[in-house]
């Protein structure tokens, strides 16, 4: 492989194994915001209307943000009912092809993501809910994500690539 995908490769992953890293703590702030509720509420006599909607924004940036590190990992599901009894180079090769069907898939969905994002940024989107927050810090979020995982399906695509070759990369 040529060394500017090597390069490529190990940057990427470098910035997922961070970026994933950072999201696997985003599960505690979610567990403080929906513990928040009950303790404000029962113990202050103080509701809030903003404690589920946030909960839920973080969970989606958990789940967003940690996808290309989850990839990384291979810790995705698979279906194992041929591919286990495979040779390593012959699930390579396997996800060279299938990696390529995910690269487009994330390329939709990425211009889907920047569409969604410009019109939440140019219109000054809110959420229609009884806190109405803008929505366009957690759709940036959204494409992040889905920018880190074409990102890491990117990578991942070359090291299968190499490993079917019977490169190391």
């Amino acid at each position: 492989m040529p060394t500017a995908v090597k390069k490529f490769v190990h940057a990427v992953d470098a910035v997922n194994k961070v970026v994933g890293t950072f999201s696997m703590y985003l599960v505690f702030l979610m567990i403080g915001i929906l513990l928040y509720e009950p303790v404000a509420r029962n113990l202050f006599g103080k509701s809030s209307i903003w404690s589920v909607e946030m909960a839920q924004f973080t969970m989606a940036a958990y789940y967003l943000l940690g996808g290309g590190f989850s990839m990384m990992l291979k810790g995705h599901v698979r279906m194992d009912l041929l591919y286990g009894r495979w040779s390593d180079k012959r699930k390579a090769t396997v996800d060279v092809f299938s990696g390529l069907f995910m690269i487009f898939y994330l390329v939709f969905l990425l211009y889907g993501a920047y569409s969604s994002i410009e019109y939440a940024v140019m219109y000054g989107q809110k959420n229609r809910s009884a806190w109405a927050p803008y929505m366009a810090p957690i759709k940036i979020i959204m494409g992040t994500g889905v920018l880190l995982m074409l990102l890491q399906a990117i990578a991942t695509f070359f090291k299968d690539l190499a490993k079917a070759r019977g490169e190391k990369l």
